[in-house]
């Protein structure tokens, strides 16, 4: 019997001390959680928190700008909000924007805001000048072309270019004394002058390629230099006066017109050279009316031939009546036109 009790009084002993031992252990756990859940924490506001619980709190976040607000709060997938990165960065300066000449670039302007492309056409007046003079007199050129801009300074065109020249008396009176002239021999055979009323042109036709340089100015006003060269066929022809027929619903008529009677031609390589001046319409506007003078040399090649002087000596064979065709030409056109 006393043994009993003393099992039982054992036995309620450990059970008291189990039951102290597991509720010790149980506040120790409770109190290790809230502290780690307390370190963790954000140091922000939840949605709920900042709203209900203490109102002023979310004051400090609205009270900024919106679009500063906007870009310091972020919310994350458990609805609190947070500081953006770029909010805490917010002390440090913006990065330095870089400034430097402003780019036109496309397919019709250049970085400098220029063309890329250039047209011109024009007209004006052809004066021979040196040996040239000699045998032609002024007339008229027309010209135009087109070509690529590389910059406000420098471009390329290509041009084609007329120019009309006349006469001098003097060509015409010894051309007609070379045609009619008989020798002796032939005198003698019943030759006689047939040939009156003769006239007669010069022109020259050209393809260059001319790098233009645009000088700096201010203003509508602007200036520019040009050379070039390339290939210049020249032709003389020499007419006489013809009557002609022509036949209609009243009858038949007849006509005079300048037929040619004998033509020289000459090719060969020439340069040209000069000076010119725009002016701009509008400050915005790519036409300008320009005006520009060249020197233009055309290297020929001197064929021999038939002259006044030495038309009695010359073969009857000789076909070449005007060598002067092939003599080098120099001449200066002056033209006036549009560049756009």
């Amino acid at each position: 019997m006393n043994t009993n009790r003393s099992f039982f009084g054992i036995a309620c002993r450990v059970v008291a001390l189990s039951f102290l031992m597991a509720g010790t252990a149980s506040l120790l756990q409770a109190q290790q959680t809230q502290s780690v859940g307390s370190t963790l924490k954000a140091p922000l506001f939840l949605a709920s928190e900042s709203t209900s619980a203490n109102p002023a709190s979310y004051s400090i976040f609205s009270s900024s700008s919106s679009s500063s607000s906007d870009n310091a709060l972020v919310s994350d997938s458990n609805g609190r909000f947070m500081l953006s990165s770029a909010a805490l960065d917010s002390s440090q300066p913006p990065p330095r924007r870089r400034y430097g000449r402003p780019n036109y670039s496309d397919s019709h302007s250049n970085p400098d805001g220029s063309p890329k492309w250039t047209f011109l056409v024009g007209g004006g007046m052809a004066a021979p000048i040196g040996d040239t003079h000699v045998y032609q007199t002024p007339s008229y050129d027309f010209q135009f072309g087109g070509g690529r801009n590389f910059n406000k300074t420098i471009g390329v065109l290509l041009q084609f270019d007329y120019d009309h020249f006349g006469l001098q008396s003097a060509t015409i009176a010894n051309q007609e004394y070379i045609y009619n002239y008989c020798t002796p021999a032939q005198i003698a055979l019943g030759c006689t002058a047939t040939v009156a009323g003769l006239d007669g042109n010069n022109h020259v036709w050209s393809l260059t390629a001319n790098p233009t340089f645009t000088l700096a100015t201010e203003g509508s006003l602007g200036a520019y230099m040009v050379v070039g060269g390339g290939y210049y066929h020249k032709v003389t022809n020499f007419t006489l006066p013809q009557t002609q027929q022509a036949c209609g619903i009243y009858g038949c008529g007849y006509y005079t017109v300048n037929a040619n009677v004998d033509h020289y031609t000459s090719n060969a390589p020439g340069v040209n050279g000069g000076f010119g001046l725009t002016y701009k319409f509008s400050k915005f506007s790519n036409e300008r009316f320009f005006v520009e003078g060249r020197y233009v040399f055309m290297a020929n090649q001197n064929r021999p031939g038939v002259t006044a002087k030495n038309v009695s000596t010359a073969p009857l064979t000789a076909t070449n009546f005007y060598p002067a065709n092939s003599h080098r030409t120099t001449y200066i056109p002056i033209t006036f036109g549009l560049r756009f």
